[in-house]
């Protein structure tokens, strides 16, 4: 998967599913995705926080673009933003390493920065599964033939692709070019109390999970573990 900002709870459902994950880190990035933004619930409603970013060039890889060195405000609007937003739910304690590391200046690059944040709450979620970036490795194709390669380098059988990837694996004939065996990720959020009475926003970063239910069960929750009381 690429690098997210604050991913929300199904990658790391997935990340819990496998033997080992890659971090895409070398794909194209593009403006207007998960990349660098993402959704938390503030006063009821679901609020997009997003990185600002300067990119060089069209079909830059998300481990070459920057974050803005020029607006610094935002690390602050965010970790401010995270605590008040849920400043009443019942864990929302929980999150302030997440915050504390979205203070932390020093990560220059966007892929470095949601990495970082993703090891951070996978420590948190107690998530052991092996992970390593994907640029270092220097695989110069795209799509299908990078997963195969990928694949074909950690020495797997089967590959657990997210659903959003289905299209281009199809178009791209990943199972006519491969031994490797395709299956697709089944992960539906369950709703929990939220404090919106019946309402439940869903796909919101794994943030809120921790923050209204707690670690331990969130633990379960990115499992598909976790059952509503």
């Amino acid at each position: 998967m690429q690098p997210m900002y604050l991913p929300w709870a199904g990658y790391f459902n997935l990340i819990t599913s496998v033997d080992k994950f890659y971090y895409l880190d070398d794909a194209q990035y593009e403006r207007g995705t998960w990349q660098n933004r993402n959704r938390i619930l503030l006063n009821g409603q679901a609020q997009f926080l997003t990185v600002p970013v300067r990119r060089e060039h069209l079909g830059q890889p998300i481990c070459d673009v920057r974050v803005d060195p020029i607006d610094v405000s935002w690390r602050r609007k965010h970790a401010e933003t995270i605590r008040y937003a849920y400043l009443r739910a019942p864990h929302g304690k929980e999150l302030r390493p997440v915050s504390d590391l979205i203070l932390e200046a020093e990560r220059t690059g966007l892929a470095e920065l949601n990495i970082a944040l993703t090891e951070q709450l996978c420590m948190m979620l107690r998530i052991e599964t092996p992970r390593e970036r994907a640029a270092p490795l220097q695989i110069g194709v795209p799509r299908s033939p990078k997963i195969i390669e990928l694949c074909r380098r950690a020495g797997c059988e089967h590959y657990l692709s997210p659903q959003g990837s289905r299209d281009y694996l199809t178009e791209d004939r990943f199972s006519e070019l491969s031994e490797v065996r395709l299956a697709f990720q089944e992960f539906t959020p369950a709703s929990y109390a939220q404090g919106l009475g019946d309402t439940f926003v869903s796909h919101l970063s794994v943030v809120d999970v921790i923050a209204y239910l707690g670690l331990e069960a969130a633990r379960a929750y990115v499992r598909g573990e976790w059952e509503k009381h």
